[in-house]
């Protein structure tokens, strides 16, 4: 059994890739977050935070969330039809059915695989999104497209209009956390959680491994408190004396209030990651303790102390780069049993034990948890036309998410593919509407909250979106 001092110094931290920086941490500006929040809401919000758990790769909807019986019976047949799919290896093998059992779960009846055991206990508080769209095949601009609701880079992320529209909670803590898998960030890298051409302030903080979580947060060599404080006082002066020179501007008030919030995340960082605090039941309950779940177990459970403390929107990211052998994302182009097995057993008793944990501290009821993946896989295996093989390729056609927490209906699914899991023909849900559905469980019109770049009022949804009111409680 591990010892909690011992935990907390060095075990804790050690997810990822480097951070962004101290001038990436910027506070909010009180101006620029009232005016945002004036403009965008327009009800009462049902949540005020979220957790998004990012599936890096591409999970299986036909072997975890969307249960197709008919698929199984056409198992070792071929696909009929005459459209080309647009794939990303373009091999078309013959149809294969799912690798786990499906079950009817809880009270609700709905159909969960035994690939993800834990969470399908928890199906009675799952709103489950079973005719999720995407337009790409390829996953660099598909996760973008989960993520800021374009195909490319430059526009902010989800997180980071959450950030914009409903400001900040805790002057000491960023209000947009990105916790990264172990094994290395997506491979879209700091782009994903960017807050682009919203102001600096807005953009994802990410905390890493090694005695710095934040990268700068503090000095290269330990100083004294009596040194520190004059440096402190030295840079002030300068700082004062360039705005009686100058004046003040937003670039230069984000940058002041940058070092602000990184003078105080210096307290507040240490003491949130700390588990000292955490009976030894909780952090069993995560698996912090077992060398599978480690990993999402820790960083579930400071997700849940980052909410806690008032942080509104933290990522985590199952899965690092898509490349490599083997895969260490949830990509399962050679074999889904094997690939999806290692990924669903790092994650599925972390985050079960994430959702108990905020239901029964009455959190659930403001807390929206986000369980995404970029795209689906195909219902045909990736193999020669005449073969079963055991992988699946891309597949955009269709796919599952789910939600769960504030404002949401829960015990229900939304949408349906066909009968073998290819193409959404029932309430088909594209990025757009699963965005405006966020903005609006926070109360944010999703065509009010905008920011003026380059000639046009941008947004989240960019010119379309339409709320997924079948999802809503």
């Amino acid at each position: 059994m591990h010892n909690t001092s011992s935990l907390d110094r060095r075990d804790f931290f050690h997810w990822g890739i480097n951070g962004l920086g101290a001038t990436a941490l910027a506070a909010l500006l009180s101006g620029e977050t009232a005016s945002a929040a004036e403009a965008s809401s327009v009800l009462q919000p049902k949540a005020k935070r979220a957790i998004h758990i990012c599936l890096v790769g591409g999970l299986s909807h036909v072997d975890s969330f969307d249960y197709k019986p008919e698929l199984r019976k056409m198992h070792g047949k071929s696909l009929q039809t005459e459209e080309k799919p647009d794939i990303f290896f373009g091999q078309i093998g013959l149809l294969r059915g799912e690798d786990w059992n499906f079950k009817p779960r809880g009270e609700s009846g709905l159909m969960i695989s035994d690939m993800f055991p834990h969470i399908a206990e928890m199906a009675d508080d799952l709103t489950l999104l079973r005719s999720m769209e995407s337009k790409s095949a390829n996953h660099t601009p598909a996760l973008f497209l989960a993520n800021n609701g374009f195909e490319f880079n430059g526009f902010p992320s989800m997180g980071s209009w959450i950030s914009y529209g409903m400001g900040l909670e805790n002057e000491s803590l960023p209000a947009y956390v990105v916790l990264n898998d172990e094994r290395g960030a997506p491979n879209t890298g700091a782009s994903t959680w960017s807050s682009a051409f919203l102001p600096s302030s807005h953009q994802g903080v990410v905390l890493r491994g090694g005695q710095q979580p934040v990268r700068d947060l503090f000095p290269s060599h330990a100083l004294s408190p009596e040194a520190d404080a004059a440096t402190r006082q030295f840079i002030q002066a300068v700082n004062q004396q360039h705005v009686e020179r100058t004046g003040l501007d937003q670039a230069l008030t984000a940058r002041l209030k940058s070092y602000e919030l990184a003078a105080k995340m210096q307290t507040s960082i240490p003491a949130v990651s700390s588990f000292a605090n955490e009976t030894m039941a909780t952090q069993e309950a995560y698996g912090i303790h077992q060398e599978q779940t480690a990993d999402m177990g820790r960083r579930c459970l400071l997700g849940r102390r980052l909410l806690e403390q008032g942080v509104r929107f933290v990522q985590l990211f199952s899965g690092g780069p898509v490349a490599g052998s083997p895969r260490a994302s949830w990509d399962a182009h050679e074999n889904v049993k094997d690939n999806h097995t290692i990924e669903a057993g790092r994650i599925d008793q972390p985050v079960a034990a994430l959702l108990k944990d905020l239901k029964q501290r009455g959190m659930l009821d403001d807390t929206l948890v986000l369980f995404t993946t970029e795209f689906g896989r195909t219902p045909f295996a990736q193999s020669a036309a005449d073969q079963v093989g055991p992988g699946r390729d891309h597949n955009r056609y269709g796919f599952s998410c789910w939600m769960a927490g504030a404002g949401l209906k829960p015990g229900i699914a939304v949408g349906n593919t066909d009968d073998i899991g290819w193409k959404s023909v029932e309430r088909p849900i594209p990025w757009h509407d699963f965005h405006a559905t966020i903005l609006h469980l926070f109360g944010i019109d999703h065509e009010k909250l905008t920011f003026y770049h380059n000639g046009i009022q941008r947004r989240l949804t960019n010119v379309h979106g339409d709320i997924v009111t079948e999802a809503l409680a």
